[in-house]
């Protein structure tokens, strides 16, 4: 099979498409026939070697790309749950793989694939996996009740778009922070208040919500310049693999991790499935052009995913 790995570690233009064996799955696991695999900044990151000098992996000699995935379960190892034939999103949490998404197929723990969602090809439901479970477990790790006040910076993003849609349904109020340019898709991803981020963040969140909001959701990584907004006591999740910002005025600080998760990958399903959430392909490319949406996303002002189809 074609598969797209990383070992140079000098960027997009260094990433290879190999020739290498189909992979088996073990006890517990199952293999995907990929239909489509997002490209996302984690990856940019791991072809640029920022996630070994970040410290969340160590260096070796050949890197898997891509997270994502959606396709088909052509074959199941002793103990897994799922049939072949059925078609299924998953994510490949661990960034040390030799061998990851971005492939013709690609093995997964049983538990972080579940059945794609019945309204969706699958190139759309590709882009679910990795953003949409950050999102949720960030929210989640903040415990805000129904409400209460969240900033989401990076708002027109992956996740910030995800977090803007789910905060809604958990009956929070949401201030989105993105360029001028997309206030018209914030505020139709759910967002009750915009703010560009030309403005002055802090000053613009506290002439909405006095005293600052209860939690923020960080997306576009600002750091202390979002979590200025955040009232005393209140609650960051800081979504990205960084040094994580300090614990001022009695501000509780998560670092979000994502990890996969069936449960909560179906909770997303079925959210998706009743319009809740929404899927956004800006563009796809076929698996030996991979380089072109590497450096595409990695100039930035992507709206939506771009994805892979081998």
């Amino acid at each position: 099979m074609r598969a797209l790995v990383a070992r140079r570690l000098d960027g997009p233009d260094a990433i290879e498409l190999i020739e290498t064996g189909v992979p088996e799955p073990a006890a517990g696991q199952v293999r995907i026939k990929v239909a489509a695999a997002a490209v996302n900044p984690v990856d940019v990151a791991v072809s640029t070697g920022k996630a070994v000098q970040y410290g969340v992996t160590r260096a070796r000699d050949q890197f898997g790309l891509g997270w994502d995935v959606a396709g088909t379960i052509d074959a199941a190892g002793p103990g897994s749950d799922l049939e072949p034939g059925t078609p299924v999103i998953g994510l490949a949490d661990l960034l040390g793989r030799p061998l990851k998404t971005h492939a013709e197929y690609v093995v997964l723990n049983a538990e972080a694939v579940a059945p794609a969602p019945r309204n969706l090809d699958l190139t759309a439901a590709s882009t679910i996996a990795l953003n949409a479970l950050t999102a949720l477990q960030a929210l989640k790790a903040v415990q805000l009740d129904p409400g209460e006040t969240v900033l989401v910076t990076g708002a027109a993003g992956g996740v910030g778009g995800y977090a803007v849609e789910l905060a809604k349904h958990f009956g929070l109020t949401v201030i989105g922070t993105a360029a001028a340019e997309d206030e018209h898709l914030v505020r139709r991803l759910g967002a009750d208040h915009f703010v560009s981020r030309a403005e002055d963040l802090t000053a613009a969140v506290h002439a909405i919500a006095s005293g600052g909001t209860d939690g923020l959701v960080d997306a576009a990584v600002l750091g202390i310049g979002a979590q200025e907004a955040v009232r005393n006591r209140g609650r960051h999740a800081h979504v990205q693999a960084g040094p994580t910002p300090p614990h001022l005025r009695g501000i509780t600080v998560h670092q979000i991790f994502v990890h996969a998760n069936r449960s909560e990958l179906s909770e997303l399903i079925q959210l998706t499935e009743a319009g809740v959430i929404s899927t956004r392909i800006a563009d796809t490319y076929p698996l030996e052009d991979a380089a072109t949406a590497y450096r595409r996303l990695a100039k930035g002002g992507v709206r939506g995913r771009l994805a892979l189809i081998p």
